[in-house]
């Protein structure tokens, strides 16, 4: 290996620089930050996501004492109050456009079949400090913002994500998300609009929500439980009401599907579709399936550590939440390209531990992981052909 090749450097060939160069070419993605390019400011907020940084300073310590690594980089060790104002001034759009184009990559490579997607929809609140009471006041008491995301269950990774103040509501946000004809859409109660539901029904798109307690449903036909699920309780087919409120009327005219399952708390949850045909089980199954982009959320929070923000303003917090779920797919691409039998958990952790090493990242594996992956590859011998 060159001594360029650090385990930073193999990751960071998952990001597409010739893309992220157009990009930062564009009069609107210029800034007055002298002498620090867009990608040194893209590689030092990676670099601060994988060491879990909690600061700028400790960010411009650390580069600087790996500067010569960086160097064969191309990146510049930046000082504190650089660092600072890239934040406040570089815009977040370049970040979210990578971000973007980085998604828009990995979705056209992704082979499996629309039907068999099954996309996540959900937002999860990211508390500020009171410096950011200007745009991000949510109560007399809290700031914060939100990160909205749509998240890939079978690939494991988000497919579309915004960043918002905390006070726009989930169905807000959710009104600009782009839809994929034929894939299935699950979420929560944080988008009970009937016209948004329309709007996917039309797509057309499999929709597993829930529905209100107090929301009444014209019934049409009552279908019989399944043998062996007792935790299903109820399977009926109706109509929601003409009007979701008072002055909206309900473009969703169509027969809808009602599943009353018990879950294991022992609460009963009024589980909505417009898939009429498929088995009780199975819309209960994808409803159970939402848990996934809590634990992505959760993952994001803690392992990428983004509860700690390096600045006040919206551009730098919605700048440091882009670049975190960056960093998410570099990991994830690297891990799933390499096949590293550990979880993405312990991969992120080896990562972290060996970032600056000349080092391939199959060789980051532990010995007992590396000797058990050879006796599972059997040799091929010259005229051994792989089984259909």
């Amino acid at each position: 290996m060159r001594p360029q090749d650090t385990v930073l450097y193999q990751l960071l060939q998952y990001v597409p620089w010739e893309r992220f160069a157009e990009l930062s070419a564009e009069p609107a993605q210029a800034a007055k930050v002298r002498g620090f390019s867009a990608k040194s400011h893209l590689v030092a907020l990676i670099f601060a996501q994988l060491i879990g940084a909690a600061s700028l300073g400790e960010i411009a310590l650390e580069m600087h004492s790996q500067a010569e690594q960086l160097a064969a980089l191309e990146v510049t060790p930046a000082a504190h109050s650089t660092l600072s104002d890239a934040n406040r001034y570089r815009p977040c759009a370049l970040f979210v456009a990578l971000l973007l184009a980085m998604i828009n990559h990995l979705n056209r490579a992704q082979k499996r079949h629309l039907a068999e997607s099954v996309y996540l929809i959900d937002a999860s609140f990211l508390a500020l400090s009171a410096r950011s009471a200007g745009w991000a006041r949510y109560s007399t008491t809290t700031c914060g913002a939100k990160m909205h995301v749509i998240y890939d269950e079978g690939e494991g990774r988000p497919i579309y994500a915004a960043i918002s103040a905390a006070n726009v509501n989930d169905i807000t946000a959710a009104q600009t998300m782009p839809l994929e004809p034929g894939a299935t859409y699950v979420y929560d109660l944080g988008y009970y609009d009937y016209g948004w539901w329309a709007k996917l029904d039309a797509a057309p798109c499999r929709i597993v929500t829930r529905l209100k307690r107090n929301t009444p449903l014209a019934v049409s036909e009552i279908r019989p439980l399944p043998a062996g699920a007792d935790h299903i309780l109820s399977d009926r087919i109706g109509f929601l009401p003409q009007r979701q409120a008072r002055s909206r009327r309900n473009p969703l005219n169509r027969a809808v599907r009602e599943i009353q399952v018990r879950i294991d708390t022992g609460a009963v949850l009024r589980l909505l579709s417009n898939d009429l045909d498929a088995p009780a089980a199975e819309i209960a199954a994808l409803y159970k399936r939402r848990c996934q982009i809590e634990l992505f959320f959760r993952w994001i929070k803690q392992v990428l550590k983004i509860r700690h923000f390096y600045g006040a303003s919206a551009n730098a917090v919605t700048t440091q939440v882009t670049t975190a779920l960056i960093t998410y797919l570099l990991l994830h691409t690297a891990h799933k390209r390499h096949s590293v039998p550990l979880s993405l958990l312990d991969f992120a952790r080896l990562v972290r531990t060996n970032l600056m090493l000349v080092r391939p990242l199959e060789a980051l594996l532990p010995p007992s992981v590396a000797q058990r992956r050879l006796g599972q590859a059997k040799p091929r011998g010259r005229n051994d052909q792989p089984q259909a």
